[in-house]
């Protein structure tokens, strides 16, 4: 299952350097991540300071 960014996102991008297949990338007023690209590794989710990152 691929992690998801929610509505608590602050737009920090920690989690965008965290992610070893650089699925995660700036979206309109949060980050968002590439369910396509994202292997489910959870290292971005670690990261978040707001736990806005959860699996899908």
């Amino acid at each position: 299952m691929a992690f998801v960014i929610g509505d608590s996102c602050v737009s920090c991008g920690a989690c965008a350097g965290a992610c070893p297949v650089g699925a995660i990338a700036e979206g309109d007023g949060k980050f968002e991540i590439d369910a396509d690209t994202c292997i489910s590794c959870g290292a971005c989710a670690g990261t978040c300071p707001t736990g806005a990152i959860v699996e899908e």
